[in-house]
């Protein structure tokens, strides 16, 4: 039986300029919603179709300098791939930020939630 590799640590770029992250979620929507109906059997009987949307969560470490403008996110382009480069790609494109938030605890280093909604995702 050959020894199998899996996805580690991964690399955040935004915009092509590597983030220092410590976690990431994320998280797709299909839009697809529960049809319910009255009828004899007494259950739903489908679904309908609607707007996938994807929502990303990083917590990011605060650097001591130079530091991007979270609030103002606009338009950017989010990409994720494992570390060493080897595997594929996940592209986040057209990323805007909705909601930022600062974390300081006695024993970590301060770190910055940001929310993030995306318009497309692609895998390359």
């Amino acid at each position: 039986m050959a020894l199998e590799e899996y996805i580690g640590s991964i690399v955040l770029e935004i915009d092509s300029q590597e983030i220092e992250i410590t976690d990431l979620d994320v998280q797709n929507s299909t839009g697809r919603k529960l049809v319910k109906t009255m009828n004899k059997t007494g259950r739903a009987k489908g679904f309908a179709r609607g707007i996938a949307t994807y929502e990303l969560s990083v917590s990011a470490v605060i650097p001591d300098s130079d530091e991007p403008d979270w609030e103002n996110l606009e338009g950017v382009k989010v990409t994720l791939y494992p570390l060493g480069n080897t595997g594929k790609r996940t592209s986040y494109l057209d990323c805007f930020t909705t909601e930022v938030g600062e974390k300081y605890t006695v024993d970590n280093e301060a770190k910055i939630d940001i929310k993030l909604a995306a318009l497309r995702k692609v895998n390359a």
